[in-house]
Parts: structure tokens; C-alpha cells; sequence
């Protein structure tokens, strides 16, 4: 994922220590980009994956023709759905 100059918008700004600063500039320059290339590359799909687990809800394809048949298909309210309607307030 290389940055082209015109999509150098933000600048971040984190402490390090120094240890671990040099081992960074190390692997870039093994990996042949400058550090903030090399830094992105790693950050950026690890929080594509966060976001992923926590906003993206996978299910079975058995689990999903049961959704989908539920939404066709919706059971008729039971007394407890009833009363919680009828418990709303008249506006939300």
C-alpha cells in the first residue's frame, strides 16, 4: 500500500521507545519503504480487522435461510410482545 504524495493529509504523532523506534526503521528499510509506509501497511489491515469483528455479524447459511425466512415470515406477537408495545410511549 504505497501513499502517493497528494493523499498525505493527517499527520500522527506517537512516542516510542528508542528501541523500538529503531527496530521499526529497521524492518522498513529490510522492507524497502520509510516508516510510515511500513507502519500504515501493518496498522491499517489490523484495524480493517477490529472494525470487521466488532460491526460485522458473519452466520451459517443454515442460520441465514432462518433470518430470512423469520423476515418473510414473522411469527405472529405472543402476549409478552403485546404488552411491551402497549408499555411503549404513544411518541419515540
Amino acid at each position: 500500500m504505497s501513499r502517493s504524495a497528494d493523499n498525505k493529509t493527517e499527520r500522527y504523532q506517537i512516542r516510542i521507545p528508542p528501541e523500538q523506534k529503531a527496530m521499526i526503521s529497521r524492518a522498513a528499510a529490510l522492507s524497502h519503504k520509510d516508516m510510515a509506509d511500513f507502519i500504515l501497511d501493518k496498522v491499517v489491515p489490523e484495524a480493517q480487522a477490529v472494525i470487521e469483528a466488532a460491526e460485522v455479524t458473519k452466520v451459517s447459511g443454515r442460520d441465514f435461510s432462518r433470518i430470512l425466512d423469520l423476515l418473510e415470515h414473522p411469527p405472529k406477537p405472543n402476549a409478552k410482545l403485546k404488552a411491551a408495545i402497549a408499555a411503549l410511549p404513544d411518541t419515540l
